[in-house]
């Protein structure tokens, strides 16, 4: 698992990533309350919007961390944004990517480099 300064995480098996909300991400939204998400097919690059997610008192627009074609949405989290707080590191992906540039998720951070990053804040 990889993870970006916009607290994602990516988690690369084969040429397909899952991508969701870190723990630290989730908490720092509060409760939320509603998410948009991307249609299968959509094309993305790195930097453009992949999910929007409205907690109670914040709204956040998430990147997309990584170049790749959208291959299915989770599509549960319309009816209970609330997984997002509940299990963000598993069960609450966003969305799955095929992945044009598996070097682009290596470029990530790993754990122990996210956890630093985090002590820092």
């Amino acid at each position: 698992m990889r993870f970006t300064k916009d607290h994602e995480w990516v988690d690369l098996q084969g040429d397909v990533a899952a991508i969701g909300v870190t723990a630290y991400g989730a908490e720092r939204l509060g409760d939320i309350v509603s998410v948009d998400l991307p249609a299968v097919g959509q094309a993305l690059k790195a930097g453009d919007a992949l999910a929007a997610v409205q907690g109670v008192n914040v709204a956040s627009s998430l990147p997309a961390p990584v170049d790749g074609e959208v291959t299915d949405a989770n599509a549960a989290l319309f009816d209970t944004p609330e997984q997002i707080e509940q299990d963000p590191e598993n069960t609450a992906w966003l969305v799955k990517l095929k992945v044009a540039d598996p070097a682009q998720v290596e470029a990530l951070m790993d754990r122990p480099a996210y956890e630093a990053f985090l002590d820092s804040l």
